[in-house]
């Protein structure tokens, strides 16, 4: 069992803990660049879906996880991203600039929409994200002009040094750099002041207003934060797809987006990870599993909705610290063993925010 003896204030807010996971961490990254050499163009694009749903789930989990805002309209700001990166493609924009554009563009809306609805907490605020969702997904089919409406929108084929993305390892290394660059900016944000106020705001808004953390920048700026991290997904989403049409970006994908951060483990950055290959592996999971089930229940269409709210319930009932919180227990387990105890992870009473006052 590894002891960290932290002497100094830089330990504490450095990336990596110590030796042990530059090694790991460096060889997870080897091996994800030497992966294309060894599977199908199917696995690149099913690896890459899962690289998109990391980033997204990066931006919900800023939000939800560690500002403690709920979102259940999340996947508009994944069309928006997507939109735009479209319509500037179509126009001549290169692939370098209107991805860009498409993240500040979702970092701006993301920022309209947190202001107007910072005083609202719990089901309130749950409720207000909701209504921008569908409100969001009417607009994609209205305005016609920039989103071609419910015809959809080709998405064009961009070259970045004269190779196509539409090329499977092009489009997969793409992502990866985007996923670690979005890990390593979301990690940086939030050993920052910055972020220190939102977990701030998390745990007490009362306590962290006392120390002087001004709730509605805060609230607005992660709104704006979680916004930029998910355009960047849906700009990328928009290539995967190939066509955008605005029944994509509805309700069951900011359900979908969810279930991602609350399977993974919520309040952390390596629980988007693991929710992400989760959930990007469920579907084709169901889709095996149709084949040994009854034709009465695996020809069903609503299987999959089914399915999603299922284990979401029973994560939130059995598995509350998810996927990444499992593998914690698991890991001290071993590194305990055999002193471990089962009290170790014994459930502490909780108490409701007017009773921490």
């Amino acid at each position: 069992m590894r002891f960290i003896f932290k002497t100094n204030y830089d330990q504490d807010i450095n990336i990596v803990r110590h030796n042990g996971d530059r090694i790991s961490y460096g060889l997870l990254v080897a091996a994800m660049i030497i992966i294309p050499f060894f599977i199908d163009d199917f696995y690149l694009g099913e690896l890459s879906y899962v690289f998109i749903l990391a980033i997204a789930g990066i931006g919900l989990m800023i939000l939800s996880g560690y500002t403690g805002l709920a979102s259940l309209g999340h996947a508009a700001f994944l069309g928006v991203g997507a939109y735009t990166h479209a319509f500037l493609l179509t126009n001549g924009i290169p692939f370098y600039y209107s991805i860009i554009i498409a993240v500040v563009v979702s970092f701006f809306v993301g920022a309209a929409i947190g202001f107007p609805i910072l005083r609202l907490t719990g089901m309130y605020l749950a409720i207000a994200t909701l209504a921008f969702g569908f409100i969001a997904e009417h607009i994609f089919i209205r305005w016609e002009h920039f989103t071609g409406g419910n015809r959809g929108m080709v998405v064009p084929t961009p070259e970045f040094g004269g190779i196509s993305f539409y090329d499977s390892a092009t489009f997969y290394y793409v992502c990866l750099i985007s996923l670690i660059a979005s890990m390593f900016a979301a990690i940086n944000i939030l050993r920052s002041p910055t972020g220190r106020a939102f977990v701030a705001i998390r745990d007490s808004e009362i306590a962290a207003q006392s120390l002087g953390v001004n709730i509605a920048r805060y609230k607005a700026l992660s709104f704006a934060i979680s916004a930029g991290f998910t355009g960047l997904a849906g700009a990328l989403l928009a290539h995967y797809i190939g066509y955008l049409a605005p029944d994509i970006f509805n309700i069951f994908f900011s359900l979908t987006l969810l279930l991602l951060i609350v399977v993974g483990g919520m309040g952390s950055l390596h629980g988007t990870i693991y929710g992400a290959i989760f959930v990007g592996s469920l579907p084709q999971m169901i889709a095996i599993g149709r084949d040994y089930l009854p034709s009465s229940i695996g020809s069903q269409p609503g299987l999959e909705p089914l399915l999603f709210g299922l284990i979401l319930v029973l994560f939130i009932l059995y598995e509350p610290l998810g996927i990444y919180g499992r593998w914690l227990k698991i890991k001290l387990f071993f590194e305990m063993f055999p002193t471990y105890k089962k009290q170790t992870f014994k459930k502490q009473k909780t108490f409701t925010k007017s009773d921490r006052v």
